[in-house]
């Protein structure tokens, strides 16, 4: 009998011992709230591409960092070409291309992340320019450029195919858009219904329904809201989610399917935000790059990755 009650109870206590984690053993937090980037890196734009993995780029130097976002394990898959050539905003296609916006050099490129090399580089403007933000429509890539009134088009062609230098397109903001001194255009998506572009102006919080066919630009109605120092966009069915990034905070509005009108509904905010740029959805989850622009970059300058919840 007691051999009997042995052998019923022994494996239930091994198999309770094998899932009670020992005294003092640290357990790893899936997708941790915080995701530290090499000291340095400087970050700026976030894309998040098939399994789990964000992509980052340097203002540093260009390079292209990936993160496992569920272990906060990562590695530079693309060196940069320099600090004349940053890696400032960036999206990922579904076949694993990334389009970078390069700043003041005025160009952009489309990097493979699979073997790292630059499939193709364009150069849409000379200086004053700043080329910041990208969107990937289904038949072009818009890039912004914060100096110019104008926004640039790369074609791509069957399965996305980046086009060529020749064909890029050059289109002037027109309609309510009036440029102001400093930064202008910055952050770039699509309306809820793919009709129009959506443009941020940093320096007058104002946001834009641009027609990509025209380029001319009007103004959304935000009931009044003001989108100060209004830096990364994402949508997310009729949900638009703007980075104030000197406000440490994420402006939450939900818009109509046009994009021609929309209302703040929320205010987002996290006590490891230090300027955050750029913001990137996964599940239930934003992501945020911390740029720390009022920190001086060095070396030894830590930077890292915010996760908030998305409501």
């Amino acid at each position: 009998m007691i051999r009997s009650l042995l052998r019923l109870v022994l494996p239930a206590l091994l198999s309770i011992a094998l899932t009670v984690p020992l005294a003092g053993t640290a357990q790893a937090k899936p997708f941790p709230d915080r995701i530290e980037l090499p000291n340095g890196f400087q970050p700026e734009g976030i894309t998040i591409g098939k399994g789990a993995t964000a992509y980052l780029g340097s203002l540093a130097n260009g390079d292209i960092y990936a993160v496992n976002l569920r272990t906060g394990e990562g590695s530079v898959v693309s060196t940069g070409l320099g600090p004349a050539a940053p890696s400032v905003g960036l999206k990922i296609d579904n076949r694993g291309r990334i389009f970078v916006s390069g700043g003041p050099s005025g160009s952009g490129r489309v990097i493979d992340v699979r073997t790292g090399d630059i499939i193709q580089t364009y150069q849409f403007a000379a200086a004053p320019t700043f080329i910041n933000d990208v969107v990937l429509t289904r038949t072009v890539a818009w890039f912004t450029d914060s100096q110019q009134a104008q926004l640039y088009g790369v074609p791509r062609g069957p399965g996305g195919t980046p086009g060529d230098p020749a064909d890029v397109i050059t289109l002037p903001l027109t309609g309510d858009w009036v440029q102001q001194p400093g930064f202008n255009a910055n952050g770039i998506a699509q309306t809820p219904n793919r009709q129009a572009l959506l443009v941020v102006q940093s320096n007058t919080g104002l946001l834009f329904r641009v027609d990509p066919d025209t380029g001319e630009a009007t103004q959304v109605d935000l009931g009044g809201a003001q989108l100060t120092n209004g830096d990364g966009l994402l949508v997310r069915g009729k949900t638009l989610y703007v980075v104030q990034n000197l406000l440490n905070r994420v402006a939450v509005i939900k818009l109509n399917a046009a994009g021609t009108s929309g209302t703040l509904v929320d205010t987002l905010t996290s006590d490891e935000f230090d300027v955050p740029t750029t913001v990137a959805a996964l599940g239930n989850s934003l992501y945020l790059p911390n740029a720390r622009f009022n920190t001086p970059p060095t070396p030894t300058t830590e930077y890292w990755v915010t996760r908030i919840d998305r409501r």
